[in-house]
Formats: C-alpha cells, sequence, structure tokens
C-alpha cells in the first residue's frame, strides 16, 4: 500500500536533511514524501531539491508565506497533495527508524487511527548523528546513544522493545492513546471528513484536537508507541505561548465533551478561498 508521509518544517535544513536520511533507509518503500513548509527561506527548497535526486525520494514541497506560526493551515494544504489512501504523520525534527512505514501500513485497519511518540535526545546527541548511524540505525541502539550524550536513564523501553513484545507492551502502556503529530496515521478520507486541522490553533495540542473529532467521528485510536519508532532532535520552542496552549486545551476538552466532529475552519475553507493543488516546487 502506498502512504503518503507528511511532516512540517521551517528554517532547519540540518534536522530536515537527517529526517529526508531516516526516509531513504525505510523497508517499506511505497510512498511519497509532502514537506508542509510554513514560510521557510529557499534554502530549505534547495535542500529538498538536491535531497529528492540524491536520494531517490519521491518529494512533494508545499511553501507558504512566513505569517507567523500557522502549521494547521500548512498541513492541511499538505493533506490536500496527498494522493495515497493512508497518510502518515510525523515531524520535520523526528528521525524514523527503518521499519517505521512499515509498523504502520502493518497496523492501518479500516475505522482507527494510529498514535505513537517518540524519544527525545538532547542537543549534543542530536548534532552528531550522521547518515551512516542512520543507515546503519545505531542511533536507534541505547548503548550508541549513551556513548554520544544521552544521559543514563532506565527510560529506555520505547527503544529497547522487540517487536515480539510491542504489541503487549502497547496495550499494557498507561499512556491514554491522544493523536500525537509526530507520529500517527489514519486514513485520508477519515481526515477530510473532519475537516482536517483547525486553523485557529497555533503551538500546543493542535494534534491532540484533531484526534479528538476523529475519535467522535467513530475513528479508534490504537497505540503504536513501542513499534512506530523515532527519535525527536533537540531545538528551541521560541513560538510557545502559555495563552495558545491554555485557548487550544479549552477548545479540545470542549470539543470532547460536545461531540464535536467537525470543524469549519479547516480544509473546506481553503477550497472556499480558491486554494487549489498545483505542481511541487
Amino acid at each position: 500500500m502506498k502512504v503518503s508521509v507528511i511532516f512540517s518544517t521551517y528554517n532547519s535544513v540540518e534536522w530536515l536533511q537527517k529526517v529526508l536520511w531516516g526516509f531513504a533507509y525505510q523497508t517499506h518503500k511505497d510512498f511519497e514524501i509532502i514537506i508542509a513548509d510554513d514560510g521557510s527561506t529557499p534554502e530549505t527548497a534547495e535542500l529538498i531539491k538536491t535531497q529528492s535526486k540524491a536520494l531517490g525520494l519521491e518529494i512533494k514541497h508545499v511553501w507558504q508565506e512566513d505569517e507567523g506560526f500557522q502549521k494547521c493551515r500548512i498541513l492541511n494544504k499538505a493533506i490536500l497533495h496527498a494522493q495515497a489512501p493512508y497518510i502518515v504523520f510525523t515531524d520535520g525534527d523526528c528521525i524514523p527508524r527503518n521499519d517505521f512505514l512499515a509498523v504502520h501500513v502493518q497496523e492501518a485497519k479500516p475505522g482507527r487511527y494510529l498514535s505513537g511518540s517518540y524519544y527525545k535526545l538532547p542537543m549534543d546527541t542530536s548534532h552528531s548523528i550522521t547518515q551512516e548511524d542512520i543507515k546503519t540505525q545505531r542511533c536507534f541502539d541505547v548503548k550508541w546513544l549513551y556513548q554520544n550524550g544521552l544521559p543514563k536513564t532506565r527510560k529506555t523501553l520505547k527503544l529497547r522493545a522487540s517487536q515480539k513484545w510491542a504489541p503487549l507492551l502497547n496495550a499494557l502502556t498507561p499512556t491514554a492513546c491522544n493523536l500525537k503529530g509526530s507520529n500517527a496515521s489514519a486514513w485520508r478520507q477519515d481526515i477530510l471528513d473532519v475537516n482536517g486541522f483547525d486553523e485557529r490553533m497555533q503551538w500546543g495540542g493542535l494534534d491532540r484536537e484533531f484526534g479528538v473529532r476523529l475519535a467522535n467521528n467513530g475513528i479508534k485510536p490504537k497505540h503504536v508507541r513501542y513499534n512506530a519508532i523515532c527519535v525527536h532532535l533537540d531545538h528551541s520552542r521560541g513560538y510557545k505561548d502559555p495563552k495558545m496552549v491554555a485557548a487550544n486545551k479549552a477548545l479540545r476538552v470542549a470539543n470532547a465533551k460536545n461531540k464535536v466532529t467537525w470543524t469549519d475552519h479547516g480544509i473546506q475553507q481553503l477550497h472556499d478561498i480558491g486554494y487549489t493543488v498545483e505542481p511541487s516546487l
């Protein structure tokens, strides 16, 4: 099954390069990448162009003007560009393990969406990862990570869990199965049925609110927390706004309580203003 992989980026070419290396070594080969670019400078476009050829990846670059943090809008545009029936969401700072897409495809079933997680790395470790580290998959090995700046911790089960034990761990985890935009997937039609992401929302819980509307519409969540693995590269969060986070939470809680399935501030309004899918950059 072909899938469309969607992730956002903004002026972070070093991290974007590492993420593209991650997708170059996937065991599941039938996919396209749609990079949702929230206003990056031309350096990002140049990297995408060169790496698409160098890595043999099918990449669409969907770009919009920089008007502040407008991740929901660029994600909705990217969804319109998706050609596959199934969409995998991640982030431009998350390197996928080589079976990442294979797990999402294997677990995809009608009437549900998948939600995973990531393993967060410190800045020194994030910078140290090379293409060879990704190709050999040693950047997902706990011992290698310890040798390259990861502080010693017992909380490494997500990286150490085998495919044999992952289903049991997914079933037993006390963590709520909320949609996490760094590691999630859903059928394209199910996404369109709830009108995609709510463009009123900026940073803070926008993906979780999207998952609430999917669930309200009868799409049940399932964990892939311990088998769809990616590592998160560190970065600053200058766009974080506590007032926006609180407003987003209030909207999500209200939508959950009232069983809301549709937002008037999603994909349909792009059609209303005449947005059309044009050839990618």
